[in-house]
């Protein structure tokens, strides 16, 4: 195996472990910054880093078109490209590509116009989304599955199983790359029995790790769990499993409580540039008229560069100058606060007081500061 799982700490059904790849030791659970492009934006990898980042993710459909990954493989791959010596995942392109309004999907694979760059036709299959990302060179690579959107009918539900496992077999063989893990993904929207088959019968494939996919669409945190309660059971306790795509710091404990071990979301990145800060009693917007003359940090409880060095009513005059620094500043903290909050967690799972921590951390957290116009990109 490329990789290699162990546990070393159970609370409930939380886990404590660590994840071995080729670019170094992930404790896990981990929250990994999304790199949409090949950076996370606003940060160098010395910044993530000195946050305490132990992985990224990238994304197979977006350096595919560009710059390419024959490109990206000549100057020695992701990391090599990136300036980053620690472990990368890539994301197969399923999702952005199902999200596209303009698609041709067929067995085959699934057929689009790049709109956003030259408007060129591109071809996704999933032997080419191996192709892809075994040039691109990350540690763990995923299958190229289905992603329905929210709601979908259970036929349309069904119908997307049962091709994400048949493209999961293709994907099998069409990956070769020994150094590289490869990861299925459990679909199946917010039916529960064709998440538990999903989940049972993309565990049979005996590979390194194992994903639960198609959530945080829209369903809401209430169907997100059900879920996950319907899938992770069936995925084998000594591997790895990630939950695609989640999220906000609520939907993370709640998901470590349900054994999951890695998450990924763009939501601190992307919020941040917002001026969305993240804390825990939950998230509130810097640029306010109330925070134009506050002298605190962003969060008091926060050890971070930012939090450090800057106040509220500086970091809000500089993303309301669209200052850079304004940007890179309130990204630093988001990210910090998401990986210091995985490490908290992991400290309880260790000590046995998950539960408690869960408990404390529901209870003082508030999720719903955030509106939905501040998700749009």
């Amino acid at each position: 195996m490329p990789i290699s799982f162990e546990l070393l700490a159970t609370d409930g059904r939380a886990r404590r472990g660590t994840l071995t790849t080729p670019h170094g030791v992930i404790q896990t659970p981990i929250f990994m910054p999304v790199g949409t492009a090949g950076a996370i934006k606003g940060l160098t990898p010395r910044d993530l880093a000195d946050a305490k980042a132990e992985i990224c993710l990238t994304n197979t459909y977006h350096l595919h078109l560009a710059p390419g990954e024959d490109l990206v493989a000549k100057v020695g791959g992701l990391h090599g490209f990136m300036g980053w010596d620690k472990p990368i995942l890539t994301d197969s392109g399923g999702f952005q590509v199902f999200s596209l309004p303009k698609k041709g999907m067929t067995e085959e694979g699934v057929s689009f116009k790049w709109t956003h760059g030259d408007g060129r036709d591109v071809f996704l299959s999933p032997e080419i989304s191996m192709k892809i990302q075994q040039k691109l060179g990350a540690d763990i690579a995923m299958a190229f599955d289905e992603c329905v959107p929210y709601p979908s009918t259970w036929k349309e539900s069904h119908d997307a199983v049962d091709r994400t496992l048949r493209w999961l077999d293709r994907c099998i063989a069409a990956h070769d790359r020994p150094d590289q893990a490869l990861f299925g993904i459990v679909q199946g929207s917010t039916y529960k029995d064709l998440r538990t088959r999903s989940a049972s019968e993309t565990a049979q494939r005996d590979l390194p790790g194992f994903a639960i996919g198609g959530v945080s669409v829209g369903e809401g945190h209430d169907l997100m769990m059900e879920a996950v309660d319907a899938a992770e059971p069936y995925l084998p306790t000594h591997k790895p499993r990630y939950l695609m795509g989640v999220g906000y710091p609520n939907d993370i404990v709640e998901g470590v409580a349900r054994g999951i071990d890695m998450f990924d979301c763009v939501l601190p990145t992307r919020l941040a540039r917002s001026g969305i800060v993240f804390t825990r009693a939950g998230s509130y917007r810097v640029t306010k008229p109330k925070y134009r003359k506050d002298k605190f940090p962003l969060d008091t409880d926060c050890a971070c560069y930012t939090c450090q060095n800057f106040s509220r009513l500086y970091v809000s005059h500089l993303l309301r100058s669209q200052e850079i620094l304004g940007t890179v500043l309130m990204t630093l903290h988001n990210v910090a606060f998401y990986l210091r909050l995985m490490q908290l967690i992991r400290d309880a799972i260790e000590a046995g007081t998950f539960e408690s921590f869960r408990q404390q951390f529901l209870a003082s957290y508030m999720p719903d500061v955030v509106s939905d116009a501040d998700l749009e990109p």
